[in-house]
Parts: C-alpha cells; structure tokens; sequence
C-alpha cells in the first residue's frame, strides 16, 4: 500500500530516496534538458506538432533510469502530480549544484 504525501515538501524526501543511482539522475538530467530543448525549438519554428515527443523523452529517459539502473518502480505510477514536480525540482537542484550526479561511494 502506497503512502498518501500531504504535501510536497513531505513527498520529496522520498523522490529523492527514489533517484540515488547517480546514472538515474543522469537520465532524468538529459530527458529534461531534451525536452526544454524540443519545447524551445517547437515555438521558435512554430512546429507544434513535435510537442508530442514530450512525454516520450521525458519519461522515456527516466524510465530506463528506474528499470535497468535504480532498480524501482518510477513514483509517477502512484504519484503523477508530486512525481512531476520533484523531476523538476531534482533538475533545478542538479543545476545548482546542491544534488551531485556523481556517483556516491
């Protein structure tokens, strides 16, 4: 049975739980930048039509991730919303240095 999060801030802890393989964050790392990069160049050029390679790289990157390197299940299957944000929250967090995508020894 899956744990009810009453907020973010109570979920993120164990997002974070959830991504220590430092290939996973890598994943997650490049799904994003890809996707703000497909984001960018769809109104640059007004191809909307690639917008729909959003949640195929977004999720695609982050599930190969989880099944072959973290060995989990993504937290999107039971929390979609919390899930979404802590990716975003995890990639500002990466930029700013305060998660490492180093591995840890």
């Amino acid at each position: 049975m899956e744990k009810k999060y009453k907020s973010f801030a109570e979920f993120y802890p164990y997002y974070l739980s959830e991504h220590e393989n430092s290939t996973c964050r890598l994943l997650h790392f490049i799904g994003s930048c890809l996707v703000l990069i497909v984001i960018a160049y769809s109104v640059f050029t007004s191809q909307y039509v690639l917008l729909w390679l959003i949640p195929l790289i977004g999720y695609g990157f982050a599930w190969v991730g989880h099944f072959f390197y973290e060995h989990n299940k993504p937290a999107t299957f039971q929390h979609p919303i919390y899930s979404l944000m802590g990716d975003w929250v995890m990639f500002k967090d990466i930029l700013i240095g305060k998660i490492s995508l180093k591995p840890q020894n």
